[in-house]
């Protein structure tokens, strides 16, 4: 893919965040997946981090995976795409100076926007997964992600969990965010269209949501009256993907079929219970 294709991608994507409609993404994790979903006509695709850290490393979504690990993903997404793709780059591997790295290396990946978010990775032992960063720490780094992009059609979406706190503390936060220049604002635990409404209305740049399919924020319509540009609805395409894979390799071993769920399959061969033995054992201060 050459730089004017990049170019021209992130141009469409900023052109939908401009638009007053609201677009389904895709959950793309290789470039396989990339190449479907634009042939389906899907306008957007993301690539997840913990849907990385699945397909890379085969390890639960533990902040585990290494900043080159994920851009070699994207990349390889990145060389084929046909449509938009988004990165989920959690916390920017680090702080601030590692979040300007961390735009770098996904922006010659070829990618047209990414999200930063404000959550406490990785996350200490015992704490909620929730847990947030200092608002001003958080500041500092949308505005050193935005610095340090040399194409200026990147878009830099600055992510919160503080959709789980309280509408006070979630305003504060967005309204920072945008103030540092933040392209638009992604939004985690939002419970119904009354919650979004009431933060949204403070809000001037587009709206990025992740819903996992929350059934009370299924009206597109509405979504993009709120200012909604983009959904994510979570990763079924490659939990399916999982879950295909055993019941195929199970019926080549001519064995019995199993009734194992993707989400199943997955905490089993990502080996999540010894991940939390070891975090019990290494990272609890209190044994």
């Amino acid at each position: 893919m050459t730089i004017a294709s990049q170019h021209e991608l992130r141009q469409q994507f900023r052109s939908l965040l401009e638009s007053s409609q609201c677009y389904d993404a895709a959950s793309v994790f290789d470039p396989m997946s990339a190449r479907i979903a634009g042939d389906l006509g899907f306008e957007i695709g993301i690539l997840g981090g913990s849907v990385a850290s699945l397909q890379v490393l085969a390890a639960p979504d533990f902040a585990l995976i290494t900043l080159s690990e994920f851009v070699e993903q994207a990349t390889r997404i990145g060389r084929v795409a046909r449509l938009p793709i988004i990165c989920d780059a959690d916390h920017g591997y680090g702080n601030a100076i590692n979040a300007m790295r961390t735009v770098r290396e996904l922006e010659r990946a070829g990618i047209a926007a990414l999200t930063l978010e404000d959550t406490q990775l990785p996350p200490k032992y015992g704490h909620k997964i929730s847990d947030l960063i200092p608002l001003d720490e958080a500041v500092g780094k949308i505005r050193a992600a935005l610095e340090a992009r040399i194409d200026p059609s990147l878009s830099i979406i600055a992510r919160t969990n503080a959709g789980q706190l309280g509408i006070p503390e979630t305003i504060e936060r967005v309204s920072a965010y945008q103030a540092a220049g933040a392209d638009g604002i992604c939004l985690f635990g939002i419970r119904d269209f009354e919650h979004l409404e009431a933060i949204a209305e403070h809000v001037k740049i587009p709206l990025m949501l992740i819903t996992y399919g929350n059934p009370k924020l299924r009206d597109l319509r509405r979504l993009a009256d709120a200012g909604v540009r983009v959904t994510v609805n979570g990763h079924a395409a490659y939990y399916a993907a999982i879950k295909a894979t055993y019941d195929c390799l199970r019926e080549q071993r001519q064995l019995a079929a199993q009734d194992m769920s993707a989400p199943e399959l997955c905490a089993r061969y990502s080996t999540l219970e010894e991940y939390r033995i070891w975090a019990r054992e290494f990272m609890d201060a209190k044994d």
